[in-house]
């Protein structure tokens, strides 16, 4: 079992081409044990977002905290906390902070 508090996990830069001023912390992977699925965390900061990208996995996002918009079908989509969003595979998407404060959010990936 893993107890933890996320601040406890380092948060790295998101370094793929066309993310801006965004966080990643990977909470629970398959270093962890976690045969099926990883949960991470990410921060947006203001202006920011995470690349634009398509992949053959499902993502199920929960936005803990701030606003901004998700990509979905060539369109800006709002979301704010307390929202989530399932994007299935092959679906281009893309997460953006609109605010003035930080957009967090938690990411749960199928392990490949």
């Amino acid at each position: 079992m893993k107890i933890m508090n996320y601040r406890d996990v380092k948060a790295e830069e998101v370094t793929e081409e066309g993310a801006v001023g965004a966080t990643i912390r990977w909470l629970i992977a398959q270093d962890d044990g976690a045969p099926n699925f990883s949960m991470r965390h990410f921060e947006i900061a203001p202006g920011g977002s995470t690349p634009k990208h398509q992949h053959d996995w499902e993502h199920e996002v929960f936005i803990l905290n701030g606003e901004g918009a998700v990509f979905r079908m060539g369109e800006d989509v709002p979301i704010r906390k307390g929202d989530f969003v399932f994007i299935p595979p092959g679906e281009e998407h893309q997460f953006k902070n609109t605010s003035d404060s930080d957009l967090a959010l938690i990411c749960l990936i199928p392990n490949p």
